[in-house]
């Protein structure tokens, strides 16, 4: 198995739960207290993680910034998806902000030139095309 194949497989089992969750959380209270709280989980996981490495963070401020712009970026699109969630079905919602890759594909293939093969174009298309039959 590759290096990195366990990691994403292991990334979409959690990211699926991490769909699920919300729906019974905005079900007991709002979007936005959702969100205090579920900040207050990733506080933990990062508490661990510091634990873990022994307190050695590393330092760039290149790679800080975008770490924090990461947060920021995830923190607003979860409280969108909360709120997504609050009103709508979970499937539809999780459906529809799953074609997220599709914007990280684009910039990547603006910003860091990656291409993309016939193959790979052949691969998103289909995905749009799934995402829109289980949303509907």
């Amino acid at each position: 198995m590759e290096n990195w194949l366990l990691s994403a497989l292991l990334a979409m089992i959690i990211y699926g739960f991490w769909g699920f969750f919300p729906k019974i959380a905005v079900t007991y209270i709002s979007p936005q207290s959702a969100l205090v709280y579920e900040v207050g989980g990733a506080m933990l996981v990062g508490l661990l993680t510091l634990f873990f490495i022994r307190f050695q963070l590393q330092f760039h401020p290149t790679g800080m910034l975008f770490a924090v712009l990461t947060g920021i970026a995830g923190m607003i699109g979860t409280l969108f998806f909360f709120a997504a969630a609050q009103k709508g079905k979970i499937a539809i919602v999780v459906g529809l902000t799953a074609l997220y890759p599709l914007i990280t594909v684009i910039l990547a293939v603006i910003f860091l030139r990656e291409p993309l093969t016939l193959k790979q174009v052949m691969g998103l298309i289909l995905a749009c095309v799934a995402i829109l039959l289980l949303s509907t």
